[in-house]
């Protein structure tokens, strides 16, 4: 059993308004220094046998047509040891 990651976040040229209110929201709680915020999602895919070429070929087809919408968002595909 393997587990494979995917983290989907905005492009960087799209507007991004919770990561500004999570930006503007932190030095109100004593965090300084942060210069921006970008807020994404993480998925988790838990696959029945080895994360190979296959596998990770089928995860990456998930992520197209379901966990990401690619006109506005990039996604990574990583496998978790």
């Amino acid at each position: 059993m393997a587990r494979v990651i995917v983290d989907v976040m905005l492009k960087p040229e799209i507007l991004d308004p919770q990561g500004q209110a999570i930006a503007r929201a932190l030095p109100r709680l004593g965090f300084a220094g942060v210069a921006q915020v970008r807020q994404g999602k993480r998925f988790e895919v838990e696959l029945d046998g080895p994360a190979d070429e296959a596998a990770l070929a089928d995860v990456r087809k998930m992520a197209e047509t379901l966990l990401a919408n690619t006109v506005i968002e990039d996604y990574a595909v990583r496998v978790e040891d």
